[in-house]
Parts: structure tokens; C-alpha cells; sequence
């Protein structure tokens, strides 16, 4: 590069460089640090207490424990349901059909609507909707939805599936679309069914967005809060408790900064473990055209 590239570079990098700096990597450094503390997030000082912030979440913290389990699960069948969904989607959609472009829009709608609206929605519709429904057709499965562990469960990873699986039907719609038509045509001469053309061609052509929707879908089902907190608020008695909710109460409810920003620590290492393993196992199996 020459000087004047050079200092073309420096002005359009420098300013993101410290944006991510004063964003990113002081706050990180700042909550490893405030991680070792006992700070109540009111007083001005804060007192060093080591490692016992992490002792004390493995040794007596059960509701964490509780509520990573009940992430962990709600990310798994979150993770499925959605890029299953998303996927399917995004076939019928190119498809040729006439009202494509007009299915395209209302799928991807749900992922324009703030969290907590939806989750208030959704709400709506299992307390109000679901009990109607129930109580006329005697149903009885389908009354108190959210006042149970199990099908509070379920609410959530409907809400979920219903936000994101437009956003991943997009990923998918430009995986499909660089499929060249010449091999699925090619395909169908020599024989191959339809079942057959989706499992040997599409599906394996299709893997490296495969690999960015589980990664977006992982991360986000982690990380939810707004929509835990709009739709059950973690009842019945925190049963429906996740990692971020978790975390937030610690340190807003009860005033504990130090023992919260331990729990974002482990929740940080937990994600990044989880999703780049993820990646680097599903990059292994892309096929590249």
C-alpha cells in the first residue's frame, strides 16, 4: 500500500476501530474485573473478593444451574424448529408460485416486531386465545398454557420459531438461488427423484448457510431475555427461568453487580464455546461448488 492508501485506510478504520474499543473491549476488560468484586452497583467503590463470586455460583447457586439447563434445552429445540421451519420456507417460496414475493413479506414480518411486543402477543393469544378454545371444546391441555413448566416451554420456542424463521427463510432463499440450475437439471435426467435431488444436492449445497443459520439461531436462543420476560417472566416460580433473565435479576433485582457480571462471564465462555465448536464442525461438512 502506498502513503496515500495508507491514509485512506487510517480514516475509515480508525474511527470503528475506537467506537469498538470504547464499546466493546473496555467494557469486557471493566466486567472481568467487576467479576472478582462484591459492588452493590450503588456504592462508589467496589471490594475485592477473588474467585469467591465464582465459588459461590457452583457451589450454591442452583436457580443458574436451573435456568442454563432450561436454555440449553429451549437453544436445542429452538435451533431445529426454526431452521427447519426457515428452510421449508424458503423452498415454497421458490417455488414460482405467483404470491412468492407476497409470502416473502408476511414471513418475514414477524422478525419486524420488537421482542417484547411479540411477546405480549403471544401471551394473548395462549392465556386468552388457548383458553377460549379450551374451555369451549373441552380441552383442557390447552388451559393455564403458561401456568405450566412444559407448555410454558413450548410458548417459547413457538414465539421464537414464528420471530425468526422469515429472517432464516432469507439465508436460505440466497443459499437456494446459487444452486445452478444446470445440476438440478442434470439430476433429474439421470433419474433422481424429488426426495433424492433434496438430500444428495440441495441439502449439501445448501450446508454453508446451514452453517450461519445454526450459528445466528444458537446465539440468539442463548441470549434471549425480552421475550422470556414479556411472555412468562420466568414462572411458574422461575421454572421458565433463562441464562439472561437470570443474570439481570441478580444484578437489578438484588443489587449483587459482582456476582451478576461472574454469571455473564461464564454465560459469555459458555456461548462462544458452544457456537464456535459449532461452526468449525459444520465448515468441515460444506460442500463447496
Amino acid at each position: 500500500m502506498n502513503k496515500n492508501n495508507k491514509k485512506w485506510f487510517a480514516v475509515f478504520v480508525l474511527p470503528v476501530l475506537f467506537v469498538f474499543i470504547v464499546v466493546v473491549l473496555i467494557p469486557i476488560i471493566m466486567g472481568v474485573l467487576y467479576s472478582f468484586t462484591s459492588w452493590n452497583g450503588i456504592e462508589e467503590k467496589s471490594q475485592f473478593i477473588g474467585l469467591a463470586n465464582y465459588v459461590e455460583i457452583i457451589k450454591n447457586d442452583k436457580f443458574f444451574f436451573d435456568a442454563f439447563m432450561f436454555t440449553a434445552m429451549f437453544a436445542i429445540v429452538s435451533v431445529i424448529t426454526i431452521n427447519v421451519i426457515g428452510f421449508l420456507l424458503a423452498i415454497l417460496v421458490t417455488k414460482g408460485l405467483k404470491i412468492s414475493n407476497f409470502l416473502r413479506g408476511i414471513f418475514f414480518l414477524p422478525n419486524l416486531i420488537g421482542g417484547l411486543i411479540l411477546g405480549f402477543i403471544w401471551q394473548f393469544i395462549f392465556t386468552k386465545g388457548f383458553d377460549f378454545i379450551g374451555a369451549n371444546l373441552k380441552i383442557d391441555f390447552l388451559r393455564g398454557w403458561l401456568s405450566d413448566t412444559v407448555t410454558g416451554f413450548w410458548g417459547l420456542v413457538i414465539l421464537m420459531s414464528w420471530q425468526m424463521a422469515g429472517y432464516m427463510m432469507i439465508i436460505y432463499i440466497s443459499a437456494l438461488q446459487n444452486i445452478p440450475e444446470d445440476v438440478i437439471e442434470a439430476a433429474k435426467i439421470d433419474g433422481a427423484s424429488g426426495g433424492q435431488i433434496l438430500r444428495k444436492i440441495i441439502i449439501p449445497l445448501v450446508s454453508p448457510a446451514f452453517t450461519v443459520g445454526i450459528f445466528l439461531t444458537l446465539s440468539n436462543s442463548f441470549k434471549l431475555y425480552d421475550q422470556n420476560l414479556s411472555l412468562t417472566a420466568g414462572g411458574p416460580f422461575n421454572s421458565t427461568q433463562m441464562l439472561a433473565m437470570n443474570i439481570y435479576d441478580t444484578a437489578f433485582k438484588f443489587n449483587n453487580f459482582g456476582l451478576a457480571q461472574a454469571k455473564a462471564i461464564i454465560f459469555l465462555i459458555i456461548v462462544a464455546s458452544i457456537t464456535l465448536t459449532q461452526m468449525y464442525f459444520n465448515k468441515r461438512r460444506e460442500v463447496e461448488m
